[in-house]
């Protein structure tokens, strides 16, 4: 039996993350996910690929505000309703030119102490719907400022294959959190998910539309933003796991309706096909 075993947000784009043991899904993927994102005053999209230190910056939600804190300053509030006041601004992430707000001066100057360079805090604009690329879909879907797609699901198995060839290496094992997913699954063999392409988790149906491209950022640690080997496990992944010139860890999934995910809930495989290296 393949069951959800993790759920994870991320408010703020490259910031830190939210373990839920349940957690509803919008439009958007699940609710408040990268909702928020620190960009240049140009408007220009930062994240911890430019700003490592962003990583460091851990999320609390209060009923109506969002707590951030990082070492060394302040926690810093904003509020979780947009106000319609508030300046409006185009800004960009991965070519996509998204309607935003601006969280105000306050946010801004914290955000800029973090990066160690001028920058804001904005938020998604309520009435904007961010489509998503749809080379890879068979109907159309939204998200946030998430890379490109709603939500990454990984297994479990798959983890614990990679760790095993780091161990093999002498190299130390990564933990989940190095791939910020947003559903963790147990039950499934080592990159079974690469052969998923319809998939119900708990009621709610998915489309499994692409592996997930893997960055520098993988090779950081979240908790202190360096990277304890500035190879790993992108050199060990790329042995094994090259996919249109990347190399590939965890798949990209839509939502085609809205509900609650748990954890604990069955993951039930609808259609499947080759895997996508198998594609390459």
């Amino acid at each position: 039996m393949i069951t959800i075993s993790a759920l994870y947000t991320y408010p703020v784009k490259s910031c830190g993350a939210l373990a839920h043991d349940h957690h509803a899904l919008d439009a958007r993927g699940l609710r408040d996910d990268r909702r928020w994102m620190v960009v240049t005053p140009q408007g220009r999209f930062l994240t911890a690929r430019d700003v490592p230190q962003l990583l460091r910056v851990q999320p609390e939600m209060g009923h109506d505000v969002l707590r951030l804190h990082t070492a060394g300053l302040p926690a810093l509030q904003v509020p979780l309703a947009q106000d319609v006041r508030a300046r409006r601004q185009t800004v960009e992430v991965w070519g996509d030119r998204v309607a935003a707000v601006d969280m105000g001066d306050e946010a801004a100057a914290w955000f800029s102490a973090v990066a160690e360079q001028p920058a804001r805090l904005v938020s998604i604009a309520d009435d904007f719907s961010r489509v998503i690329n749809t080379e890879y879909v068979s109907q159309p879907s939204e998200t946030g400022f998430a890379d490109g797609y709603p939500l990454l699901l990984i297994g479990e198995a798959s983890l614990e294959a990679l760790n095993e060839r780091l161990r093999a290496k002498g190299e130390a094992p990564v933990p989940m959190s190095r791939f910020r997913p947003n559903v963790v699954v147990r039950g499934a063999a080592p990159f079974e998910e690469d052969t998923w392409r319809q998939v119900r988790l708990g009621d709610v149906p998915f489309d499994v539309v692409k592996p997930c491209k893997r960055c520098v950022i993988t090779t950081l640690d979240p908790q202190t933003g360096r990277a304890p080997n500035p190879k790993e496990p992108t050199a060990t992944l790329a042995e094994f796991r090259r996919w249109k010139g990347g190399v590939i860890f965890g798949q990209n999934v839509v939502h085609r309706s809205l509900g609650v995910l748990r954890v604990g809930q069955m993951v039930t495989v609808e259609r499947v096909s080759h895997g996508w290296l198998e594609q390459a």
